[in-house]
């Protein structure tokens, strides 16, 4: 199952961080890959290959998948789910609720404020509002969160951006240096991204591997890459096989001593704050959205993720809430005009045929009149 999932979420991530574009932005492929985990195992059979294209494993093994990550979550990892609901379900409806994993938290749909304070509650306060407006009645609405806050086992050291050789050198003050041991450095021949960078930094449960290629790699190929070695870290390139001297991404030297290689690595702090629109096809919540949709009786839907991240001298923090929730349409809320028609100086009127068999009365106007002199309308006529 573990090789199915790294291979199905690395999947899931390549069409995330496509559809997301390159802007600067942090998002949680594995959240958005739960929500769907958990929504298509509602599907019918006649729905189920179709989501399969989505998740990257048949709808039924990624029922499982999820079940089992938050049944057993990682130490290093805070997971939680809800699934809240406007009324009392039957039906298929109640059955898929029942057979959603135990942790997955039940309830009625919350306000705007519920809704919040379960989206900071769960990602140590990092997520402060819930992505999808609750402003408005949901029949069901299924959200997840995962989130991270962890030290390093050893901290960065900190230095100038004399090492920088491009324009970020202006941009910040100080940079991260990595110190003489507890993180990892390598030169990694890609395949699709060509020669990267890769630095890994540890803690307690959770490694972050940064990848960097040369300038005009487009972003989705540094993305997948960077998937793919966070996975197998192990095709490094020896020193000895790379040109002494600078490179768009190093500089390697070479000097008398007891031999080996050794990597350092400067990089800038960060941090990103994101939110995601996950409704348009690419990222592939329209089918999951449809099979809620057909069993709660809802024909409008919204998803969407609220990401945050920051990586810094001592350690890293991240959380991500992506919610999926369908309604029934509804009319919009706004400004309604009345009037009142007074007819109270002189006026015309016209009476013509309208009622009978077609004729050359139809429509024509038999009667018309001025009117001047209004009269009491309680008086008998």
């Amino acid at each position: 199952m573990t090789d199915l999932l790294h291979a199905a979420v690395r999947g899931y991530a390549e069409r995330l961080h496509a559809a997301i574009g390159d802007g600067h932005h942090v998002a949680s492929p594995l959240g958005a890959w739960l929500v769907l985990a958990l929504a298509a195992s509602a599907a019918r059979s006649d729905e189920a290959e179709r989501l399969a294209e989505v998740l990257g494993m048949p709808v039924d093994e990624a029922a499982r998948t999820a079940r089992a990550l938050l049944d057993d979550p990682h130490p290093a990892v805070a997971a939680a789910a809800a699934v809240w609901t406007a009324a009392t379900s039957s039906g298929p409806a109640a059955e898929w609720l029942a057979a959603l994993p135990d942790p997955v938290e039940r309830g009625p749909v919350p306000d705007q404020a519920g809704a919040d304070d379960w989206a900071r509650r769960h990602t140590h306060g990092l997520i402060e509002q819930f992505p999808i407006g609750m402003d408005r009645s949901w029949d069901c609405v299924l959200a997840g969160a995962l989130a991270t806050r962890i030290s390093w086992s050893h901290p960065f050291g900190t230095t100038g951006p004399e090492e920088f050789r491009t324009g970020w050198r202006s941009r910040v003050a100080t940079v991260l240096r990595t110190p003489g041991h507890g993180h990892y450095g390598m030169v990694v021949r890609h395949p699709r991204a060509g020669n990267v960078a890769v630095h890994r930094a540890h803690s307690d449960g959770l490694d972050v591997t940064s990848v960097i290629a040369e300038t005009g790699v487009p972003a989705t190929e540094v993305l997948a890459a960077a998937h793919e070695i966070a996975a197998d870290p192990r095709s490094r390139t020896s020193l000895f096989d790379l040109p002494l001297g600078d490179g768009p991404l190093w500089t390697i030297t070479e000097a008398d001593g007891i031999a080996g290689e050794e990597v350092a690595a400067v990089l800038p702090a960060w941090s990103a704050n994101s939110v995601h629109d996950l409704t348009p096809p690419e990222f592939g919540f329209g089918p999951v959205a449809a099979v809620l949709g057909r069993l709660f009786g809802a024909d409008q839907w919204d998803a969407r993720q609220a990401a945050a991240a920051r990586f810094h001298r001592e350690g890293f923090e991240a959380a991500a809430v992506t919610a999926l929730a369908v309604g029934l349409s509804f009319a919009q809320h706004g400004k309604r005009r009345s009037a009142l028609l007074r007819f109270d100086h002189p006026y015309a009127a016209v009476a013509s045929v309208s009622d009978g068999p077609a004729s050359p009365w139809t429509g024509l106007p038999v009667f018309s009149a001025w009117i001047t002199e209004p009269e009491d309308a309680t008086v008998p006529g």
